[in-house]
């Protein structure tokens, strides 16, 4: 896959292993079949053999150490042109049919393997082999008496290159198809995660949202306290809670440290804690925070409804990974199952907030028994939010991340493996209808008896097409399937090798000994490498056995049968070790890779919306709660004023709709309308809610404008209101009536809590006579909306 120019993770692994074994095995070819040259070479030959081949085996040194340090392309290719043009040439000089079957197998495994080296330089590629070639069929000519060029092997030399770069790229084509998959599956994964860290942190934020800056408005406009010298230095901690950004914390804390430093208050709020901590308690630091938060919220809890002003804070570890914070009291108590979904400080600041970070955190209590809240966390446990969200707390990587990679390495490897098969696939069908169909019609008159030989041929068509059917319509080759193919192939090559008159073992007549390893690689290419060895072993056994059997061979034709097994079989072997390295080394190496930069691209997304998201809430505060936060913290406002209790309450009811506005609820409005509503109640107020038709659906952004003219009436009301929802067909109308409202000494208490453009499709009118308020926001359904008001 390419992006903007850019080679996938896939593919340059595939390309930089191709071409390390292409270097590898031709140098370890010329090095061979050089020391054999020398050693055949006559004595007053072997100064002019050294001269052409020392040249060779050094640039092939060379080369291998450019593997380490990279050199220039243009000196690459000339050392690659000086290993391939003298062993062409050696041909005259070694002398014998052993000197140029060797030379043969030299230069043509060479030219194969340019097309590797050079794999995304095709140009070069073929230019080193035609190099090759000439200099293969000008030593042919050179050392023959009449002069007369052997076209064969020329041929078989362009076929075998063909065919290896076409190899090639077949598997860079899955290799790209693997990529471009798994940037797709990436892409949506990081998009999720995202989405999913988004929500977690808004969750964060709304927590906290509601143990600071909620908790502190809510407790000025109720007025309730004589002593307010707590207030300013709270409120200004309120502002610091607000500006800092929550969620995805890295690194570990202590959290035995952090309970001991757990607020308890002041003045008659103060809550008396008696600790029994077993530290240290190091954890990562995303847990540890969650628990410290859920503590100061559920002894804020305390000091507001318990009736009492003592408690006791109890932690210890849990085995070896596991952590138990426990804070109880003696007050009256209550029913957790009683309270409303809209209440945040127990199913958001304590319960969500464990939830999010893998852990959990339970109550337990009745009324007159008191209240025990307990924490737990173990680590490695993955969160059950359901989100998916990236985690960066520190705890060891939840199992799907591992499993994400598993199946990214998995599929990788079945994109290489079935490139790797749709080579050798193709390799069996064009050797065997161009090399072998020659040879089996050219020497019919040879074989005893010509139609075991054929019959020979046709078994190995039947494997290819056996095999071949099950891979093009994207299936495994099943284990019987595969056993009858590999017992095919073998008899084949039996049949073959002891149809043969004595003397043409691996000769021109021999059509079926280079074919028959790359039937086997394409059925056992899933395996490892050592199974396919074992097939050519038994393979090799058995037409050495044959040779033996009609005679034993002189050191000379041994040696023929040598270079021609290295040839053929070497070279089939070199293929299966380098599928190997594809499968074993090169899938999980892109796997990981990929994981690797995938994770700092969702890093990446992860910080940038979260600051986005983060500028975007604190500048939706700036024109409401930030200037009451730093009046107060700084004493220009007055918690006794009555004006500032009254803006107090409204910012209150517009926090309290803000923490409805994620409830799963089958009416939302009505929910975020009954927040407000238990704002007022608390404050005093006695408020009716009527409802009439049935309830519908409306956006959310909607729904912010129907409900802030009630939070703000409702928030100014002393006395009694009246909430009243009327549902029809094509609109919705909140109205309230507040009849008992101070006097606007400042219209910020007007201005919508989200500083947005007004939907027009929106309208809000406000009435005053007197000290009564009526107040209606009205949404009329546009039509191509697509929402159905029943």
């Amino acid at each position: 896959m390419r992006i903007g120019g850019q080679e996938g993770n896939s593919e340059r692994l595939v390309n930089r292993t191709v071409e390390r074994y292409g270097v590898w095995l031709r140098s370890a070819v010329v090095l061979l079949c050089g020391a054999l040259g020398l050693v055949w070479a006559d004595a007053s030959d072997v100064p002019r053999a050294l001269s052409l081949l020392a040249p060779a085996v050094l640039a092939s040194g060379l080369r291998l150490w450019a593997l380490r340090r990279p050199l220039p392309l243009a000196l690459l290719w000339t050392l690659d042109a000086a290993v391939v043009t003298p062993m062409g040439l050696a041909q005259p000089v070694l002398g014998g049919e052993g000197a140029n079957a060797m030379v043969e197998v030299a230069v043509g495994i060479s030219v194969i393997a340019f097309q590797f080296e050079w794999a995304t330089r095709p140009a070069a590629g073929v230019a080193l082999a035609v190099a090759g070639g000439a200099a293969c069929v000008l030593g042919d000519i050179l050392s023959s008496p009449a002069h007369d060029p052997d076209v064969v092997p020329l041929v078989r030399m362009l076929i075998q290159v063909g065919l290896s770069r076409a190899g090639y790229l077949i598997v860079r084509a899955r290799a790209r198809a693997a990529d471009r998959s798994a940037a797709v599956r990436a892409a949506l994964r990081r998009e999720a995660d995202v989405a999913a860290a988004r929500r977690a942190t808004e969750r964060e934020y709304l927590a906290t949202l509601h143990d600071t800056a909620s908790a502190t408005l809510l407790m000025v406009s109720q007025g309730d306290s004589r002593d307010w010298s707590w207030l300013p230095p709270r409120a200004r901690q309120d502002l610091e809670a607000l500006s800092a950004m929550p969620g995805f914390e890295t690194g570990s804390v202590d959290l035995a440290a952090l309970l001991r430093c757990v607020p308890e208050g002041e003045g008659q709020a103060r809550v008396r804690l008696t600790t029994h901590i077993e530290g240290p308690l190091a954890m990562p630091s995303g847990p540890g925070l969650a628990i410290f938060n859920g503590v100061r919220e559920a002894v804020t809890n305390v000091s507001r409804h318990a009736g009492v002003r003592e408690a006791e804070l109890r932690a210890w570890r849990e085995g070896a990974n596991g952590v138990v914070v426990e804070l109880s009291d003696a007050g009256g108590g209550f029913d957790p199952d009683s309270v409303p979904v809209r209440r945040r400080g127990i199913s958001g600041s304590i319960v969500g907030r464990m939830r999010a970070v893998g852990g959990t955190a339970s109550i337990t209590s009745r009324p007159g028994t008191g209240t025990r809240v307990e924490w737990r966390w173990h680590r490695g446990r993955a969160p059950r939010t359901g989100d998916g969200v990236l985690q960066a707390t520190g705890a060891s990587c939840p199992p799907r991340g591992q499993a994400q990679h598993t199946a990214a390495v998995r599929f990788i490897r079945g994109q290489l493996l079935y490139g790797s098969q749709l080579v050798a696939l193709l390799i069996c069908l064009v050797w065997q209808f161009t090399i072998s169909l020659r040879r089996l019609v050219a020497h019919q008159d040879v074989y005893q008896p010509a139609w075991a030989q054929t019959a020979a041929f046709v078994c190995l068509v039947a494997v290819a097409v056996t095999g071949g059917a099950h891979l093009l319509r994207g299936r495994r080759i099943p284990p019987g399937v595969r056993g009858w193919c590999l017992g095919s192939v073998l008899a084949a090559s039996a049949v073959s090798a002891y149809t043969l008159p004595a003397g043409h073992s691996t000769g021109p007549a021999d059509w079926a000994f280079g074919v028959v390893g790359w039937h086997a690689l394409f059925l056992l290419a899933d395996l490892r490498v050592r199974v396919y060895a074992a097939f050519l072993g038994a393979h090799i056994g058995i037409n050495s056995a044959s040779v033996v059997w009609h005679g034993a061979p002189t050191a000379a034709e041994a040696a023929v049968l040598g270079i021609a097994t290295v040839g053929s079989c070497g070279l089939q072997l070199a293929i299966g070790v380098l599928m190997t390295h594809l499968l074993r080394d090169t899938a999980p190496a892109a796997g990981s890779a990929a994981a690797r930069e995938e994770e700092l691209r969702t890093r990446e997304r992860i910080h940038e919306h979260l600051q986005s998201d983060h500028k975007e809430r604190y500048r939706a505060l700036t024109a409401t709660a930030v200037p009451l936060l730093v009046g107060l913290g700084h004493g220009v406002l007055s918690p006794h004023d009555e004006e500032v209790r009254l803006r107090c309450g409204v910012e209150g009811a517009r926090m309290r709709r803000l923490f409805a506005e994620g409830d799963a609820v089958a009416d939302p409005l009505l929910n975020e309308l009954r927040a407000c509503v238990e704002v007022a109640e608390h404050q005093g107020v006695t408020v009716s809610l009527a409802v009439r038709g049935r309830p519908g659906e409306v956006p959310v952004e909607v729904r912010r404008e129907l409900v802030d003219p009630v939070a703000v009436t409702l928030g100014r009301t002393r006395s009694a209101a009246r909430v009243t929802v009327v549902w029809t067909p094509d609109a919705v109308r909140v109205s309230v009536v507040g009849v008992d409202c101070a006097d606007d000494r400042t219209e910020a208490s007007a201005v919508p809590a989200h500083s947005r453009a007004a939907d027009p499709h929106v309208s809000v009118v406000r009435t005053r006579r007197g000290e009564s308020v009526w107040a209606e926001a009205s949404w009329s359904r546009p039509v191509s909306s697509g929402v159905d008001l029943p």
